[in-house]
């Protein structure tokens, strides 16, 4: 079952296949990202950082912690229908934490 993200607004900004899949899509089912290191931290397909996954909330810090690089996934293939997952609802943004942008 895919895992839904939203920004701090509860809107659906990204989603990844299953709680275990290490692809992170757009809404679209576009790439942005994976989460190399085995925790809630996300690197683009480049592998700088990304954000954070807190709660069901994909968020960026002000200050990126320093993270070993961590090369390249290989790709990821095409997602599927992540289905519809609605609307959030209103979330406080804890400090030193902002949203990322939708296009990003």
């Amino acid at each position: 079952m895919a895992q839904h993200f939203f920004n701090s607004s509860g809107e659906w900004i990204a989603f990844r296949r299953h709680a275990s899949d290490k692809y992170l899509f757009s809404k679209d089912g576009d790439w942005i990202g994976w989460f190399p290191w085995g925790n809630n931290i996300a690197a683009s397909e480049s592998g700088q950082y990304l954000g954070e996954v807190i709660q069901n909330r994909l968020l960026k810090r002000y200050s990126a912690p320093y993270l070993r690089y961590p090369g390249y996934p290989g790709y990821p293939g095409y997602p599927g229908y992540p289905g519809y997952p609605g609307y959030a609802g209103y979330f406080r943004i804890p400090p030193g934490y902002t949203d990322i942008g939708v296009e990003q």
